[in-house]
């Protein structure tokens, strides 16, 4: 896009990059909806393309025919035929589904929660909330039928206006008209448009305060070339007057695109542009506001099928068909004005599109009209164009134009008119803003400027709120607040006394301020805000801002306790461990302050918890805060101590406060209290109450014990018994009870507990001897002590209470007593009397054995039968009532068959003994639970004919299987006696039971009891019997199928002659018997269907051949015999009976006869199996006419095709190509590929033909050689496999034009290049395939494959034209596939351009160093410092040093960045000595890094050289290097300065005594006494000095002392002075030692002398006065004697009776810190001020 043009443009994206295939970028695959995501539907899968996080893929394997993102949030509509869905991204789930009734041709989210649906009629919206389906809301109009294509819909801002857009063929070719239809939502009407695009926008119109709701639109009619803009208002309230319209403007066509047309139309709400986009890639920039064409130009020669607006810019996103290319449009706003002004010139337009979007370019316009304006004195206009122009005109100048014009006579002043009309407009800016309330403010009417501020009319400023601050504090802090004046705004708060806020405020704008000198200035004038403050910097985010140990002091120094506990409850409220000592002070303060209760509600809060509890419950217990004393102990002692006046304290408290100790304390501190007499028995009680389970029950009881306070324990063990397991508890609650007299809760815990051991609670009790025994008669009877308790109560003479004892507390325990009363020898009289005193109570089973076992049964009678009188119906009751009657012989048969509560199991054993017909009628009565007995008994005593009609009235089978089944003895046999015994019962049962029985059913069940039993022959005589002698069962079809079925399992020769004699029965039941497999009867069956297949026996027809069917069936399917079933079809002639011939001979695969047989039936259902076995015997003749029949009932597929094979099989094309052609339900396709594969081309070529299946038809013509007609069916098939085989064949004939022609088609699509390419080579046509690829390269859609196969090709066979190649098309190529064939076929320098290009410098500078005829010095420099493996610059190295040592140099100065330096030292070295001084130069440059290798290594080249001065630079400079080993080297060194160099090394190095030695031996002296001074070691210098003295080197000596001075000790100088006779030498030594030590002693007693009383007086006022300005250094208040200032136990003068000893000494113990040193560092005990 050219320089100077107002929009701005550019490709921002390629969707073919991103993979997305060229057939899925077009409209209804690709969606755009906003400028956040790009929705592309592919064959298998949705791309997902996210804009705002680098245009990432997802790809989703989603099957859909299109897919919508939402435009905000990451909402995925999908649609597929007629399901839509909605999808959440976020939440990965599903929220909506519907399925459509109409297919949907287009839909569009128009918001954030509606997606529109148009169908071919109407249009739906469908929202994302709820679960409602889509709303219909409105029918299309026909002028937008469903010919056109829509290709838009959007939705007006307030959702009342809806507009469709779409596009129809015109009449003339190549015409395309746009139809719209606008529709109203309220008044439900439409009205259509004739043109291709339009939108809804809202802008502000100039002089109205509401918006403007617009649509703009395209307008071009058919009959009319021209095209129109239109801008008008829809939707406004007549009542605000008329709406906005512009009068259409002509919209710029250019010649060459006379048939273009919009495809779209997007609005940049941003700066009220619109943006029309057309075919032909033509793009129109319009004013809404004016409706003018502000800018054309073509931008793209594509189409852009799909736009979205980007609502933060207002530019426009476009993107191309086919080829993907994302465009983005824009308004460039520098450039606009000036192109309106120098290419449009239109002068108005830019000075009011300057005006509303604030853009230059117009300045001088708006100049010349302001001096135009105001030269005619029109001012208010003037006022106005200053408004409009932006900041072009709103300059101080303007405002002094206006300052100076005089006012009229009873007009505003203009300035004012001129602010009037700037407010109208917007904001003031800051001069304005200051100009403005100066004569407001003077004029007293703040009100206007709080009005205009809350407006935010004005511009916030430092000047602003300044000029404010005098007349509102409030309104200049609003100022002062908006200006981020942050200063000022303090001082307000100030002002204001918001001492509260100031912090907020400083932390959220991160000021930084002095708030020590604020703080210390408020604390004297305003104490409350001094304390408000000081809450606000404690509480500040990011930690205190003050120090809040030196700001409590300040407020103690002023003896603000009260302002002091504030302060420090804010500052501690975090409860830190660090803030112990000041939590410990907060609490002491109050105590000692007089404020107990401060320090009571603060310890209620439990906010602090560091503080020192031991220190701080010693002061609770010198004010009487007993309770708070003993929170803060831990020593029993104490706690007991304080607990002596636990009668002051809280009982609540008490019981509370064992909570917190110990088992052993609690138990010690329970004693003592227990101890103090029974004032404190009740809350003991309470104690022990409460903590039971932690103290342990036996350890409390000993406490109440030892005590002797058994009433406490009783009330203790009462409240836990109920709850406690512990047996011990339960005991002696119940001794503590019976000790009480409360025999009540005795006899309560004895008859609820189960925790207390019985034994012993039975013998306490009974020892006890209780009045009551109420509560022993309870245990004994929970426990089962019955015979004690018994024993107890008779021998006590308590017979009272036995009877109490049955009767009303365990009845159940009846048997029990009266069997010890038995026992005891009691009165019967007493026994019966306790038994009728119970009555039914009593169990009876219990009662009877007990009378049973001790012979009493008789006593029992009168009890028994009065519980009988009394209606019991108890078993045991009538049992033993039977036994007494039975042995007292009482009617006992009457009984047993009239009673009917006895049980016959028990009475029936109890009869055997004594009549067995009596237990037989027992048994009897059991009703089948006695079978079992009565069959014994009966087989016992003979009693079969009673045994034989019971069993025929039971009707059991079960009971008959027990006695008919036969019984085998231990070795097999049958056991003669029972055989003998079970013929007699089925003899008395043939001849007796069963004759006399008149009921079917117990003849059936006899019979089939007989069948389960197997006696067949026994069964056959029985039915014999029944059935052919005359009886009421003769006709019983239910006997007659018995006898013939018994027949067949035991004498099958007996079958037939019951087939002919009997007529009822079940004649297909019983002839499937017959045919089975363990009987095979089948002429029976044979038989039995014939005889049923007549009249006289079946009278329904289809009955009749229902039977036929069957007996057909035995022939064909057991007897195998088809010729008689073929006689027997003949002789029966019906179509079942032939179906069923038809079938049987299908399966004996005689297909022929089959085939016959159906037609004989007219049966086409099995038409499936005649065409299998037609095929497989390949009678495809005889076939055809039942085809024909079988096509006469069925439409089947198989029908069809199977008749086209048949034809093609016996060439009969012309019943072919007749029946291909006429109406047919044939899967040609299939028929067509099978004739195909079995070489029948001419009739699959008709096949093919006549479905247009192009493919096949191209391959049939290629087998007949009909490459012509192939190459034009691979046309219309235009399918790629297809164009690939037709090229192949045309190729291998030698039909190379025709191959060519194919292989363009094929090569398009990258996957079959390689298929090609194989071919032709395989074929040895290469100039042929080069050329194909030359051709292809100019293809519409020539992708990169071409290219790169053509390079390729061009490597192997036209080298020559690789390079050329690789430049011209490098953006195009694969280029690892072409660079690997250009190394295969060593074209070495195409390679390392391919390399280059494609930024793989590490493979071109390996290529560069392995083949020197590709190297080039230059290029490989560009391309070493490129490459990604480091390794390789290393290698380069080596290459460098090898091949090319001159430009060793350069090839490092190039690496210097890159290189590990060390590394290519070593590399150097390893490489040689010249090597070395080949890089001296690189290892100087690089020297700078300090490395270690090249330090040593450039040393090593500088001793080579003798350069001892670049040595000792080096050595200076750089020092990373071994040092020791250098000076060793050097210490031996031939030249003096290299010598003198080693003795440096080891001063460095601090080896000072090699370093002295090295130059002793040189003479070198003042290297020996500087390295003697450096050390400072008093034994070197000292040997030094005696060295000097030795040699005689006096002047040495002295300088030595002279340089050592601080080091040498005084007696070592004057021993060496005096020996030697050096005293001229030594005497300045010692002048200077005596000053020095004159000097320090006089310091010494400056320090050392007592302070004056004034003195100190004048530090005490000087430590107060500090108070004031506490940021200056923290506050020492010390405590004591020993600590200077103050004497022990007295306060400062002007303070109260507050302790505030220890404020300085956080973390001190007992008032001194670790050490014995004060904070400051001083000796503990000495004053501040003390000198030593």
């Amino acid at each position: 896009m050219a320089a100077g043009v107002p929009i701005a443009f550019q490709e921002v994206l390629n969707l073919q990059q991103l993979q997305v295939p060229e057939t899925s970028i077009k409209h209804g695959l690709t969606t755009m909806e906003s400028d956040k995501w790009i929705v592309s539907v592919e064959p298998n899968q949705v791309s997902l393309i996210d804009l705002q996080n680098q245009a990432q893929v997802t790809r989703r394997p989603i099957k859909a025919e299109a897919a919508v993102m939402n435009p905000s949030v990451n909402i995925l509509a999908l649609r597929s035929g007629k399901m839509i869905q909605m999808f959440n991204l976020d939440s990965k789930s599903k929220l909506k589904s519907h399925d459509v009734d109409s297919p949907i041709v287009f839909w569009k989210w128009t918001s954030a929660t509606n997606l529109a649906l148009v169908t071919a009629t109407s249009v739906f919206h469908w929202s994302t909330e709820g679960a409602d389906a889509p709303i219909k809301v409105f029918e299309r109009h026909a002028t937008i039928g469903s010919n056109t294509q829509i290709i838009n819909y959007t939705v007006s801002p307030d959702n009342k206006w809806c507009l469709l857009g779409g596009i129809s063929a015109g009449g003339a070719p190549g015409v395309v008209n746009g139809n719209m239809q606008l529709y109203s939502v309220e008044k439900k009407v439409s009205q259509p448009l004739s043109g291709h695009g339009g939108a809804f926008c809202s802008i502000k119109l100039a002089g109205r305060e509401d918006m403007a709701q617009c649509l703009v639109f395209h307008e071009k009619k058919p009959e009319d070339p021209s095209h129109r803009l239109f801008v008008m208002e829809v939707g406004r309230d007549p009542s605000k007057g008329a709406p906005h319209r512009l009068p259409p403007t002509q919209i710029p066509v250019p010649p060459e695109a006379a048939s273009d047309f919009p495809v779209s139309l997007v609005i940049d709400a941003k700066n009220d542009v619109a943006f029309l986009l057309s075919k032909a890639g033509f793009v129109y920039m319009f004013d809404i506001h004016s409706g003018k064409t502000m800018f054309r130009t073509r931008i793209t020669q594509e189409t852009m099928f799909v736009t979205c607006p980007q609502a933060s810019t207002g530019a426009v996103f476009g993107i191309t068909v086919r080829t993907g290319r994302v465009y983005r449009v824009g308004l460039n706003g520098a450039n606009l004005i000036p192109y309106i002004v120098n290419t449009l010139r239109d002068n108005d337009l830019a000075i009011k599109v300057a005006g509303r979007l604030g853009l230059p370019g117009a300045e001088h316009l708006y100049t010349q009209q302001f001096e135009a304006l105001m030269g005619a004195g029109r001012v208010k206009e003037a006022a106005q164009l200053v408004a409009s122009s932006g900041s072009a005109l709103r300059t101080p100048q303007t405002i002094a134009r206006f300052q100076q014009i005089p006012a009229e006579p009873g007009a505003p002043q203009p300035v004012f008119q001129y602010f009037s009309t700037l407010l109208e407009h917007g904001k003031l800016n800051e001069q304005e803003s200051i100009e403005l309330a100066k004569p407001v403010l003077q004029q007293g009417r703040p009100q206007l400027m709080e009005k205009w501020l809350k407006d935010d009319k004005l511009h916030c400023s430092e000047a602003l709120g300044d000029l404010i601050m005098p007349h509102d504090t409030a309104m200049a802090l609003s100022v002062y607040l908006r200006s981020e004046t942050h200063g000022k705004a303090i001082q307000c708060f100030v002002q204001r006394g918001e001492y509260d806020k100031i912090v907020p405020y400083s932390t959220s704008v991160g000021y930084s301020m002095d708030y020590s000198s604020m703080l210390s200035q408020l604390l004297f004038s305003n104490p409350q805000g001094a304390l408000d403050l000081a809450k606000g910097l404690v509480s500040a985010e990011g930690g205190p801002l003050i120090d809040i140990q030196a700001t409590a002091e300040a407020f103690l120094s002023s003896n603000r306790v009260q302002e002091t506990t504030a302060f420090l409850l804010e500052a501690l409220k975090d409860n830190k461990e660090e803030h112990a000592y000041l939590q410990t002070k907060l609490l002491e303060i109050n105590l000692i302050g007089g404020a107990p209760q401060v320090a009571d509600a603060i310890m209620q809060n439990g906010i602090l918890t560091h503080y020192d509890k031991a220190h701080i419950g010693k002061l609770c217990e010198r004010a009487g805060m007993w309770q708070r004393a003993a929170e803060h102990y831990s020593d029993i002692n104490d706690i007991k101590r304080v607990f002596k006046n636990s009668h002051q304290m809280n009982p609540e408290f008490v019981v509370t406060y064992f909570g917190k100790l110990n088992r052993e304390q609690s138990i010690a501190l329970l004693k003592d209290m227990m101890s103090r007499g029974p004032s404190n028995m009740q809350v003991c009680v309470e104690v022990a109450k409460k903590y039971n389970d932690e103290l342990g029950s036996e350890e409390l009881v000993k406490v109440f014990e030892n005590a002797k306070a058994t009433e406490g324990l009783y009330y203790y063990l009462g409240a836990v018994v109920n709850f406690s397991e512990d047996p011990v508890v339960h005991f002696k609650y119940i001794q503590s009870a019976c000790m009480l007299g409360q025999f009540k809760e005795a006899e309560r815990v004895c008859r609820d507990s189960n925790i207390y051991k019985p034994e012993q609670v039975k013998e306490y009790l009974k020892n006890a001897k209780l009045p009551d025994p109420r509560p022993l008669i309870h245990v004994c009877d929970r426990y089962d002590f019955v015979d004690e308790l018994t024993e107890y109560l008779y021998l006590n003479s308590l017979l009272q209470y036995v009877e109490v004892y049955v009767t009303k507390v365990s009845p159940a325990k009846t048997p029990q007593v009266v069997g010890k009363l038995f026992d005891l020898g009691a009165n019967e009289d007493f026994t019966k009397r306790i038994l009728m005193a119970v009555g039914t109570s009593c169990p009876v089973e219990e009662m009877v054995e007990i009378a049973e076992t001790r012979n009493r049964l008789r006593m029992l009678q009168p009890w028994l039968e009065a519980r009988v009188a009394t209606g019991s119906t108890e078993a045991g009751t009538h049992n033993a009532l039977g036994k007494i009657y039975i042995q007292m012989n009482k009617d006992p048969k009457a009984f047993l068959t009239n009673n009917m509560f006895y049980e016959p199991k028990v009475l029936g054993p109890f009869c055997e003994s004594l009549d067995p017909s009596l237990a037989f009628v027992a048994y009897k009565k059991g009703a089948g639970e006695c079978d079992d007995e009565l069959i014994k008994i009966s087989f016992t005593h003979g009693l079969f004919r009673d045994l034989a009609r019971y069993l025929v009235e039971r009707q059991d089978l079960e009971l008959w299987a027990k006695v008919l089944t036969k019984e085998e003895g231990d070795e097999g046999d049958i056991d003669s006696e029972k055989e003998a015994q079970r013929r007699q019962l089925i003899d008395q049962v043939v001849e007796w039971a069963l004759p006399e029985s008149e009921s079917a059913d117990e003849v059936s069940c006899t019979v089939k009891a007989f069948m389960a039993a197997d006696l067949p022959g026994e069964l056959i005589v029985l039915l014999e019997r029944i059935i052919l002698q005359g009886s009421d069962f003769s006709d019983n079809k239910n006997l007659q199928n018995l006898l013939i079925l018994t027949a067949i399992r035991a004498d099958h020769t007996k079958v037939a002659s019951y087939i002919d004699q009997l007529d009822n029965f079940d004649a297909k039941d019983i002839a499937l018997i017959c045919v089975s497999e363990s009987h095979m009867l089948y002429e029976e069956a044979f038989t039995i269907y014939v005889k049923f297949a007549k009249p006289e026996h079946t009278t329904d027809k289809d009955e009749q051949i229902e039977m036929q069917v069957l007996a057909i069936g035995v022939l064909v399917d057991f007897m195998k015999d088809l010729d008689r079933a073929k006689t027997f079809a003949n002789q029966v002639d019906e179509k079942p009976v032939w179906s069923k011939l038809g079938n049987a001979q299908l399966e004996e695969k005689m297909a022929a006869d089959a085939i016959l047989s159906f037609i004989h039936a007219e049966d086409a259902s099995e038409y499936v199996r005649v065409c299998a076995e037609a095929n497989e015997a390949e009678i495809y003749a005889e076939v055809i006419p039942f085809l024909k029949m079988a096509r006469k009932n069925l439409q089947e597929n198989l029908l069809d095709t199977e008749l086209i094979y048949a034809y093609a099989k016996t060439n009969n094309l012309t019943d072919l190509e007749k029946f291909v052609n006429g109406p047919n339900v044939a899967n040609i396709q299939s028929i067509g590929d099978r004739c195909f594969s079995e070489g029948l081309y001419n009739a699959s070529k008709l096949l093919f033909k006549s479905i247009n299946n192009n493919s096949k038809l191209a391959l049939c013509h290629i087998h007949l050689e009909e490459y012509r007609e192939a190459v034009a069916a691979a046309s219309s098939a235009n399918n790629v496999s297809t164009w690939k085989q037709v090229c192949f064949a045309c190729l291998k004939a030698s039909e190379f034009r025709l191959a060519a022609t194919c292989g363009l088609e094929v090569i398009k699509y990258p996957d079959h290049v390689d298929d090609v390419v194989t071919t032709y080579s395989d074929l040895g046509h290469f100039d042929h395939l080069v050329s194909l690829f030359e051709q292809g390269l100019g293809l519409e859609d020539a992708h990169i494959g071409i290219f790169t196969e053509l390079g390729i090709l061009y490597t192997k066979h036209v080298p020559e034209k690789v390079m050329e190649h690789c430049k011209v098309f490098f953006s195009k190529l694969n280029v690892s596939k072409v660079v690997r064939a250009c190394e295969r076929a060593r074209l070495f320098k195409p390679a390392v351009y391919l390399y280059m290009h494609d930024k793989q410098a590490d493979n071109a500078v390996k290529i560069m160093s392995e083949h020197c005829s590709a190297f080039d010095n230059d290029l490989f420099l560009d391309a070493i410092v490129k490459v990604r493996n480091a390794e390789i610059m290393y290698k380069a190295v080596s290459f460098y040093l090898t091949m090319h040592p001159l430009l060793f140099t350069r090839l490092m100065e190039v690496l210097e960045d890159h290189v590990d330096h060390s590394r290519v030292v070593n590399q150097l070295r390893r490489t040689g000595d010249w090597a070395l001084q080949l890089g001296q130069e690189y290892m100087k440059s690089v020297q700078k890094a300090n490395l270690s290798a090249v330090n040593e290594a450039l040393n090593e080249l500088y001793i080579e050289d003798e350069d001892y001065e670049s040595l000792r630079k080096s050595i200076d400079k750089f020092q990373n290097f071994n040092m020791i080993a250098l000076a060793s080297k050097l210490a031996t060194h031939e030249l003096l300065e290299f010598r003198r160099i080693s003795a440096y090394v080891y001063r460095c190095n601090k080896k000072w005594s090699q370093s002295i030695e090295l130059s002793k031996n040189d003479r070198m002296w003042k290297d020996c006494i500087d390295t003697a001074n450096e050390s400072a070691d008093e034994e070197t210098i000292e040997e030094l000095l005696r060295f000097f003295c030795e040699t005689s080197e006096k002047e040495c000596f002295c300088a030595a002392l002279y340089t050592c001075f601080s080091h040498v000790r005084p007696d070592v100088a004057i021993e060496l002075g005096w020996l030697n006779g050096y005293h001229h030498f030594v005497m300045p030594f010692l002048v200077q030692n005596m000053r020095q030590t004159y000097e320090r002693l006089q310091v010494l007693e400056k320090r050392t002398a007592p302070p004056k009383e004034e003195d100190a007086q004048d530090q005490i006022a000087q430590t107060y006065g500090q108070l004031g300005g506490f940021g200056n250094g923290m506050l020492m208040l010390e405590n004591g004697g020993g600590m200077g200032g103050m004497p022990g136990g007295m306060m400062p003068q002007g303070q109260g009776g507050i302790d505030m000893s220890g404020f300085g000494q956080a973390g001190m113990q007992n008032g001194m810190p670790p050490g014995g040193m004060m904070p400051n560092g001083m000796p503990g005990g000495m004053h501040p001020n003390m000198s030593m």
